[in-house]
């Protein structure tokens, strides 16, 4: 019998640590809309969120990047320059420990937009892919037009832009930008920090459980 009551007790617990990790969800980030929608005759207010537009940039391959290449999947986003001399290296090794806890999974992809496509052309970005030792489906190094590629960052809400008087000539986040499977932004990560990087890998685990 008191084995019985021991038993139950320990099912409990479980099941209350399993409902309170189950209930845990990351943030939805950006601006967001309040609008009044008609629900069966009835005003009800409706949350919009702040949502990446669509894109098309070609990749290290010079194939076609769009949303659509991320459909049903989460994915972290980051900018960056091949011959960046101060953060670039550091947020590519820590994205590395992200890319390789994620490598096998069909639902994560991960895309880095080079802010200096005159010099960063396709084969610059498929020798830098080589050097990373990626794989070219999971993570995707993409050029576009100066204009096109610092409105992207914009809509991340994240700084990207020329500067000639910063290091390589360029200013960007270091962040690390995870987005969701409805395009939303979930998390911001210091790609330079090792905490910051181990929450990610723990985010990313929490997004993936979200809906189920």
């Amino acid at each position: 019998m008191v084995k019985g009551k021991i038993l139950l007790l320990i099912i409990g617990l479980c099941v209350m640590v399993a409902c309170k990790d189950a209930q845990k969800q990351l943030p939805i980030l950006g601006p967001k809309e309040l609008v009044e929608k008609d629900v069966n005759g009835k005003i009800a207010e409706d949350t919009i969120f702040h949502t990446i537009p669509d894109f098309r940039f070609r990749d290290q391959d010079s194939n076609w990047v769009s949303l659509a290449t991320f459909n049903d999947k989460i994915y972290i986003a980051d900018f960056f320059f091949t011959t960046c001399p101060t953060i670039c290296p550091v947020m590519k090794s820590n994205l590395l420990k992200v890319y390789d806890q994620y490598k096998d999974s069909n639902s994560v992809s991960f895309l880095s937009h080079t802010i200096d496509p005159l010099h960063d052309s396709i084969p610059v970005l498929k020798d830098y892919a080589n050097r990373l030792d990626i794989n070219s489906f999971k993570w995707h190094l993409v050029n576009g037009s100066k204009d096109s590629v610092y409105a992207m960052a914009k809509s991340y809400l994240v700084s990207a832009q020329e500067d000639k008087e910063a290091p390589g000539g360029f200013i960007h986040s270091g962040a690390l930008i995870l987005i969701d499977k409805k395009r939303r932004i979930r998390g911001y990560y210091d790609g330079t920090d090792d905490k910051a990087t181990a929450k990610l890998i723990e985010d990313i685990k929490l997004l993936l459980n979200e809906g189920r």
